[in-house]
């Protein structure tokens, strides 16, 4: 197999920056990315509180995060068109600054509607964030020290599910939910402020035309998948029209756009072509996918400990903290121990470390011990990472500098959209078993599940290119 670091893609790239210069950049640009991953895994566990509070029904206040996930992917698709017309670093910033002004209007909110309007200016901000931070560390990493780079926000990012919880339990108890969303307001000006110190100055570009056409397929497209697998969750599940409409209309709009994009002449919004790539293709289905595994275990956690062994919210916040130190430990293990391990035996290895640490839940989930559980936990983590984490680093060491904006942003609707996907197919399965038989059964039987659907990122793993993890360069 032919390694990618040799594809006449990588050449003629700028050079990168230095180790120092990049390890700044990278603090820079987690701030962005940390405040967008702690505002969502803070307001879900206040969403019950809110309902409350507004005095809403379960579907209506739903909408919070419905509505914040719709504006997210809808801006996805123009994240990579904007950068190159007018420059990464600014685009971010402006990306970082909707994202807080969405953050202080939810905070003065006073009615459902409104929160739920300033959730999806909230959303407009935080869809952009992501694939332009990896756009801005791709480009100053060079491909040999991109995984490097990932590991480092990877490993402070993982801060967030982790405090998350906790924070959120906490700012409801004491302080009101406002606090909810003005705590993002001190670390987006954190990021405005520093970033015009630290982030690579690019060049606006000669002003590539945009694709309207594909902006008239794509985001609708996308937008449609999205609400469709928001409304899975009702009492038809994928049956309900609501359901079924969107994801047929949105699947076809998605497929006239690839068909429409493979013959254009011209540069499309997304450049499906780079899906062609065996370790950009190979890693966006391993992505999506994922979404049966990894993010349905993050949404099947949470129930667990509070459905079936009947602990709090505050509680359930300190019991998920394993998982995230797991991640952790692989993080600070893949720069130094597996720096020089082929990919595809660290995914592979990241594959089974899931698949042990799902056992405990299935095997004896209600009756098993705290440590047991807590230790499967940590290997969930670990497993999650070193999957996550290879992939996407093999995902974009095969782009060149130019393919950066657009691949970026095609990788992310792949991970926006496999991941809620995944995680409600598991949601109607485990609703399913729920109503055939008892509590613990259903769970246990919903973990079996996610350990079987674990196992395909394992085989797609042995088709990825043969390549090394090999961080130790540095200019």
């Amino acid at each position: 197999m032919a390694n990618i670091s040799s594809s006449p893609t990588l050449t003629n790239d700028p050079e990168p920056v230095s180790s120092r210069r990049l390890n700044v950049i990278s603090l820079v640009l987690v701030l962005g990315v940390f405040t967008t991953l702690l505002d969502t895994t803070i307001v879900n566990i206040a969403l019950d509180h809110l309902h409350t509070a507004f005095n809403a029904t379960v579907t209506d206040t739903q909408w919070i995060m419905t509505a914040y996930l719709l504006a997210y992917v809808a801006v996805i698709p123009i994240s990579g068109w904007t950068s190159e017309r007018f420059g990464t670093r600014r685009v971010w910033m402006f990306a970082v600054a909707v994202f807080m002004l969405g953050s202080l209007l939810c905070g003065f909110a006073d009615s459902l509607p409104t929160l739920i309007a300033f959730r999806a200016l909230q959303g407009l901000g935080g869809g952009m964030v992501f694939p332009l931070t990896i756009t801005l560390l791709t480009r100053a990493a060079g491909k040999d020290r991109l995984g490097r780079a990932i590991a480092t926000i990877g490993l402070i990012a993982q801060i967030a599910p982790i405090l998350g919880p906790i924070a959120g339990g906490s700012i409801v108890e004491s302080i009101g939910w406002h606090w909810l969303f003005f705590i993002n307001i001190p670390l987006c000006l954190a990021a405005l402020v520093l970033a015009p110190l630290f982030l690579p100055r690019e060049q606006a570009g000669a002003g590539r035309p945009l694709d309207i056409g594909g902006l008239l397929l794509l985001t609708p497209g996308v937008v449609a998948l999205a609400f469709g697998i928001s409304q899975v969750g009702g009492v038809n599940g994928f049956a309900a029209v609501e359901s079924w409409l969107p994801l047929i209309l949105g699947a076809s709009a998605l497929l006239v756009f690839t068909l429409r994009s493979l013959r254009s002449k011209t540069a499309a919004l997304i450049d499906v072509r780079v899906f062609s790539r065996r370790s950009f293709g190979i890693g966006s289905v391993i992505t999506f996918v994922s979404g049966f595994s990894i993010y349905a275990l993050i949404f099947l956690l949470p129930l667990f400990y509070q459905q079936l062994r009947g602990n709090s919210i505050m509680e359930t916040g300190f019991l998920l903290i394993p998982q995230g130190l797991g991640t952790i430990c692989f993080i600070l293990c893949s720069r130094h121990l597996v720096a020089r391990i082929e990919n595809r035996l660290v995914i592979v290895i990241g594959v089974l470390a899931t698949m042990v640490g799902i056992l405990p839940f299935a095997l004896d989930g209600l009756n098993g011990a705290n440590a047991l559980l807590l230790a499967g936990q940590f290997l969930q983590g670990f497993g999650m990472a070193a999957v996550s984490l290879p992939v996407m680093t093999l995902a974009f060491t095969s782009l060149s500098h130019a393919e950066t904006p657009r691949g970026s942003a095609a990788f992310s609707i792949v991970q926006r959209v496999g991941a809620p996907f995944g995680v409600t197919v598991i949601a109607v399965l485990f609703q399913h078993f729920l109503t055939d038989s008892s509590p613990a059964q259903a769970f246990s039987t919903t973990f079996w599940w996610i350990f079987a659907l674990s196992a395909v990122p394992l085989i797609l793993a042995f088709f990825l290119p043969s390549t090394t993890r090999d961080h130790t360069k540095s200019k």
